[in-house]
């Protein structure tokens, strides 16, 4: 029993050492002694019943992986298009223009066929909020794709050759937008290996999107004028193989849905075949038109699978509990710690402030 009694003069009788210092964490204890056995097991990470924790995307992966592939051709298309018209390859940029508009054509009707009624789009129309990546890529579709159809029509018939020009101008302002928004729509949802990307995804999208589009030209354009197209390849090709690297360092356990499974294979087969077009493209393809036209096809697969690649990456994440609890459980044993150092120097400070004597310090003398 305590000894202290409590009078008008402050507490007496107390036994020195007794006082609980606030704020002050105590030693911890070790959870077994040694040479002590434990018979319970350590806890492990579970879920209910081993089912997800959050529910899978029902998206087909035909329809929207197709478009994401499709919209990244169409976009980069439309730039190197502008590109080859200013410095007059005639007919790389018609190949970028016809492309562009049969590759959007394409993805458009990927997406109204995922979303199951045309009107669907439509209705994503009646309002614009810059906040919600679904709304603004729905505009940026329908500001790029007329501009995008108007470019190609005109150059083909050569009508109208100024509406031509400034519908040019405008699908390559808009179409690295195009190229790269679809990274902000996946990175904007609750899936884990998209989320977590959601700094390198728009990248590694722009990347694969210019190797596609200079892919397309080594196909279509002669020889003679794939110069443009050799040097976006090797740009593209740098760019992604970047993105894909720090991604994968950065996430940790979480990028192990892109190195395994399907989408690993998928992931591995599309850096193969973009390395191996790079090379081509830049070595072989302006002295050889067969090697044009292989670069060009590795290239275009090369891009196809990396954003398959991507897309069963992100399903096989939700289908999998861990990716989901044990980055959650890592951040807040992480935020409690910060927290309890915070507050722990925070009352040093505080400390340092009190005198020996534990009188408050005069104006002008120091603790």
């Amino acid at each position: 029993m305590s000894e202290a009694e409590v009078t008008r003069d402050g507490l007496r009788g107390e036994r020195p050492g007794r006082e609980a210092p606030v704020g002050v964490q105590g030693p911890r204890r070790r959870r077994r002694r040694r040479g002590e056995q434990s018979m319970v097991p350590d806890a492990e990470f579970t879920s209910y019943y081993g089912r997800p924790i959050i529910k899978e995307p029902t998206w087909s992966a035909l329809d929207i992986a197709g478009y994401l592939f499709l919209g990244g051709l169409a976009g980069a298309s439309s730039v190197l298009a502008a590109g080859a018209a200013a410095t007059g390859r005639t007919r790389l940029a018609r190949a970028g223009k016809v492309g562009a508009l049969a590759a959007i054509s394409l993805s458009t009707v990927a997406l109204v066929h995922d979303l199951g009624r045309p009107e669907r789009f439509t209705h994503m129309l009646r309002v614009f909020k810059p906040t919600s990546p679904m709304s603004v890529g729905s505009w940026t579709l329908a500001v790029y794709a007329p501009a995008a159809g108007v470019a190609a029509v005109t150059d083909v018939t050569g009508w109208f050759p100024r509406i031509g020009r400034a519908a040019t101008g405008w699908a390559a302002l808009t179409g690295p937008v195009v190229a790269a928004y679809t990274a902000v729509l996946v990175a904007d949802t609750a899936v884990p290996a998209w989320h977590d990307a959601h700094r390198e995804l728009p990248f590694l999208f722009v990347g694969s999107a210019a190797t596609a589009a200079a892919g397309l030209g080594l196909l279509a354009a002669p020889r003679d004028e794939t110069g443009p197209a050799r040097a976006v390849a090797a740009y593209g090709t740098a760019l992604e193989l970047i993105a894909a690297d720090r991604m994968e360092r950065r996430l940790g356990m979480i990028a192990e849905p892109y190195a395994t499974g399907r989408s690993g294979r998928l992931m591995r087969a599309g850096k193969a075949l973009t390395i191996a077009g790079a090379v081509t493209a830049v070595a072989l393809a302006g002295r050889s038109r067969a090697a044009a036209a292989l670069s060009g096809a590795a290239l275009l697969a090369g891009s196809a699978c990396t954003r398959f690649g991507v897309f069963e990456a992100g399903l096989a994440s939700a289908r999998d509990p861990k990716y989901t609890v044990v980055p959650q459980r890592r951040r807040l044993d992480g935020q409690a710690s910060r927290d309890g150092q915070a507050s722990r120097d925070d009352q040093a400070s505080r400390d340092d402030q009190v005198p020996l004597d534990g009188r408050a310090p005069r104006e002008g003398r120091t603790p």
